[in-house]
């Protein structure tokens, strides 16, 4: 157990905290098995060894992982093999989990069974039951192991199909003083590209065209362009060139953006990373507002748009968002709209301290990738961590909006399910 702990310290330190949970399923992992041999061992020897392989398998990937990222960083790895590989562990490691589940209810069952000393006469008769049907315990290690295979099946869709699923969601935003000149202005959100968990670069083509054909006024994009490095970038930047607007395309930046997730070699690296990152923006020709403004008109006819750095109301997220310095220069415009990453920055900051921002645009959230969304249901996990995860939002005690993007890309699970990936269509209105 201490050699692991110092296994992924030396190699994946900012990952340490993480290790308990990883070896309370590797405990998981071994409980399952003492179920799934006793299927496996009646089988011929090939398909033994087979089975064998196939359920440690995800174990030894791990274990490539933790000896892998000790000899090569891990964002030095090729994006592609490593998208994939995390990405097979997490499905595998999560669909093991309902098994587990129903296997210790099986044997909490059994458990309670035995202790209430059951007759042999009821012992008998379940004997013979056994021969007309199943036990309650084995129904449950059935019904553990057919839950876990429709999960993992799910999930593996969600990775190679829904994941790519692009959806475009269109909203209009009402507001009262909005200048004549900037009625029905078009603006298309994108957010949380996280390149770098992007197995193909041809989605990338029908994204973009996607956006192109809404024909936009106005292109913004808020934050989280790549997950480790800039470098995951890189093999997108023909592609992300493409995307041009008549009033230009503005980004501001999201946690991931920093390299706050991977182990420098010092911090020069760390700096390199964010120098090579707003090259890449001045190459493909996006504007970065880093807690600063531009605004469109002139006298009463004009428009903000304001870009804060990341704030977010979790402190393990950075707090580098300053609104005070970001809206200096606005006073005249009577409509300014904010990109900030985390939704969390318009609850905790500018709705309680009245900043005079018409309208937030966040990502973030992701809507956790996961969810349901109807005429009628709305559900993500995302909303027990999360006030504001999806969609659009108004303040009760002002006319202020915030719309909360679900993200283009993914993060941790490189799939969705039921949270389809976003391109955003907001249309300014008078009203």
């Amino acid at each position: 157990m201490f050699v692991g702990y110092f296994l992924v310290k030396w190699s994946m330190p900012r990952y340490t905290g993480m290790y308990l949970s990883s070896l309370l399923l590797v405990v998981g992992d071994i409980y399952l098995w003492s179920a799934f041999r006793k299927r496996v061992f009646s089988y011929n020897l090939l398909l033994k060894m087979l089975l064998t392989f196939i359920y440690w398998l995800p174990l030894m990937a791990v274990i490539f992982v933790i000896f892998g990222a000790g000899l090569v960083p891990v964002i030095e790895w090729n994006d592609v093999f490593r998208n994939y590989l995390f990405g097979f562990i997490f499905v595998v490691y999560t669909a093991k989990l309902l098994p587990i589940l129903f296997l210790l209810l099986a044997d909490t069952s059994l458990l309670i069974g035995r202790t209430f000393h059951l007759s042999k006469k009821k012992k008998r008769v379940e004997i013979n039951k056994e021969h007309e049907g199943i036990t309650r315990s084995r129904f449950l290690q059935y019904l553990g192991f057919l839950s876990g295979g429709l999960v993992m099946g799910s999930m593996f869709v969600g990775m190679f199909k829904w994941v790519f699923e692009f959806k475009v969601y269109r909203q209009k935003i009402p507001v009262p003083e909005l200048p004549k000149s900037f009625e029905g202005l078009k603006i298309v959100q994108i957010s949380d590209f996280h390149l770098g968990n992007w197995g193909l670069t041809k989605p990338m083509d029908e994204a973009i065209e996607t956006i192109m054909n809404l024909k936009p006024d106005m292109i913004v994009f808020t934050g989280d362009l790549v997950t480790f490095s800039t470098r995951e970038a890189y093999r997108f930047e023909e592609q992300l060139k493409k995307l041009k607007a008549p009033m230009g395309v503005y980004t501001t930046l999201g946690n991931h953006d920093y390299g706050l997730y991977v182990t420098w070699p010092d911090e020069a690296a760390r700096k390199q990373n964010m120098t090579d990152l707003y090259n890449f923006f001045d190459r493909i020709g996006w504007i970065m507002l880093n807690n600063e403004n531009v605004v469109f008109g002139g006298g009463e006819e004009q428009l903000a748009l304001i870009g804060v750095e990341n704030w977010g109301a979790n402190k393990r997220f950075p707090r580098y968002g300053d609104i005070d310095k970001a809206i200096k220069g606005t006073e005249e415009a009577p409509v300014k709209i904010l990109l900030s990453h985390d939704p969390s920055h318009w609850d905790k900051v500018i709705i309680p301290e009245n900043y005079p921002i018409n309208l937030t645009l966040s990502g973030h959230t992701h809507g956790f990738q996961f969810g349901i969304e109807s005429e009628k249901i709305k559900w993500s996990p995302a909303q027990y961590v999360y006030k504001h995860w999806a969609g659009l939002y108004k303040s009760p005690m002002t006319n202020h909006y915030l719309y909360v993007n679900r993200g283009i890309g993914s993060i941790g699970y490189p799939g969705r399910i039921g949270i389809l990936p976003e391109i955003t269509l907001l249309e300014l209105v008078k009203g």
